[in-house]
């Protein structure tokens, strides 16, 4: 069995973690931070300050493989998900009544959850693994190496921590310089986050530098947290979940536990973007969209600022090059490997899908990773690419100037709202399941497109949001 030494205790570190101590690998899990998600979810959620970690207190939704390879590889996690306050929404209940089945239907889910359910979940199933050990409070400092053609790494130096259950005893931890101990590894996985500061220590090392990709998101997203009143309205009716201006989008997200958040976004270069921190002016805001104006007239209790966060990039961070690997021994996942800005919410998918294909093929990596960097660029690198082409068109449209789709483009989306067929491919490319081109690209979709535009020979595209001169008028007052 391998040991495998990972670096970052976040979902995909966890993820990665559990589903090599069920194949009884011997893990440990390094975490520099102390505390750990579990004991008061909402606590931890509005009052845990993670400053490395921005994306932990925006809305997520978790797509179709989240689900499925939890259910695949740990489905005690799945059920204490829901347990816990996750709900499961199909895109076809949308229409309440769900068309005749088709092969694939059944992974149309999405996960309504806050991040930190999801953490929790994870958390609670480390610690039932007699083979995993997290080791919080622990730094990473450094790799160690063994020389070669590339190098290999054998495994990591750490300070802080407790010295762990078992592992001086078996040889694989060791003690250094100034407190440092030296931590032996047949594999170590890079989890520690869009920050990672392994690709510096390969150079450091006088490895090849990785191959690093980085485009910036010009987006803001601005958000704030609600729940339900227990004796008040529960129930916004059939409205859809996102709205739109020419230069601002606004969208609900629907939790766990009567939570909601609403959420908008804009250019990192609109100048009223800064006057949004301010709840009254955001709340204002928000109630010009349909979509999230049906929900804040539920009357909900707000249960957060508003938090912003901003300066994204998308980044692709492959420890393979044009000769094959830059080094041995060490593998990226997560957001060390694949960043992307989170409007298509690919994030947390991407990563359970790397921990899983480094569970399954662990002993086949540790000896040569360069199997797994195809898999990526095969299986990730497209997503990855997609997000950063509707980056680009986002933030093209996000300006005053910015011109509606086409009429059919509009057609597409709109017509999803009422014909199954068009709907189930939307959700396929939603989810991951199949690419826009084949799942619109279809003889059948193209007919019902088709026939809902005849049927509306006045349909134009527009907005259904505030024009700027609304928009500016409400900011300045």
């Amino acid at each position: 069995m391998a040991r495998v030494a990972v670096i970052g205790a976040g979902i995909s570190g966890l993820a990665t973690a559990v589903m090599l101590g069920r194949r009884g690998h011997a893990v440990t899990v390094f975490e520099q931070e102390t505390r750990q998600a579990g004991e008061d979810l909402n606590r931890d959620f509005h009052h845990w300050n993670r400053p490395r970690v921005p994306q932990a207190v925006q809305p997520h939704s978790f797509l179709a493989p989240v689900r499925s390879v939890l259910r695949a590889e740990a489905p005690d996690v799945y059920a204490d998900l829901l347990a816990l306050g996750a709900r499961e929404y199909h895109d076809f209940d949308w229409f309440g009544e769900h068309p005749p089945y088709r092969a694939g239907d059944e992974d149309l889910v999405t996960l309504r959850t806050r991040r930190i359910v999801l953490e929790a979940a994870l958390t609670t199933a480390v610690r039932r693994e007699p083979t995993v050990e997290v080791r919080r409070g622990c730094r990473v400092r450094a790799l160690t190496f063994e020389e070669g053609r590339p190098a290999r790494v054998t495994g990591v130096q750490v300070s802080g921590g407790e010295t762990g259950r078992g592992q001086a005893d078996d040889g694989q931890t060791g003690h250094g310089e100034a407190g440092e101990q030296t931590h032996r590894a047949d594999l170590v996985v890079d989890a520690s986050g869009r920050r990672s500061p392994v690709p510096a220590w390969l150079v450091e090392a006088g490895c090849r530098p990785p191959v690093v990709e980085s485009h910036r998101a010009g987006i803001a997203y601005l958000c704030r947290w609600y729940r339900l009143r227990a004796d008040g309205p529960r129930d916004p009716g059939q409205v859809q979940n996102g709205s739109a201006a020419a230069f601002a989008l606004a969208g609900v997200f629907p939790s766990d536990n009567d939570t909601f958040a609403v959420n908008l976004v804009l250019s990192t270069a609109d100048p009223t973007r800064g006057a949004l921190t301010d709840p009254a002016v955001f709340e204002a805001a928000a109630r010009r969209f349909p979509a999230t104006a049906a929900w804040l007239a539920l009357a909900p209790e707000p249960r957060s600022p508003v938090l912003a966060m901003a300066g994204l990039d998308n980044r692709w961070t492959s420890f393979a090059d044009g000769q094959g690997p830059v080094v041995t021994g060490l593998v990226n996942a997560g957001d060390s490997l694949v960043h992307t800005n989170p409007t298509l919410g690919h994030g947390v998918a991407l990563g359970m899908r790397a921990a899983q294909h480094i569970a399954v093929h662990v002993d086949r990596i540790a000896a040569d990773p360069a199997g797994y960097h195809a898999w990526t660029n095969r299986a990730l690198r497209p997503l990855f690419d997609a997000q950063v082409a509707a980056d680009r068109a986002n933030e093209q449209r996000l300006t005053e100037d910015s011109p509606l789709p086409d009429r059919r483009a509009a057609a597409l989306a709109a017509c999803a709202l009422d014909d199954p067929v068009v709907m189930r491919a939307r959700a396929q490319v939603r989810h991951l399941v199949r690419p826009a081109d084949a799942a619109y690209g279809t003889d059948e979709v193209d007919r019902h497109v088709t026939a809902w535009l005849d049927a509306r020979p006045d349909f134009v595209p527009r907005h259904d949001g505030p024009t700027r001169q609304q928009w500016e008028a409400l900011v300045r007052a």
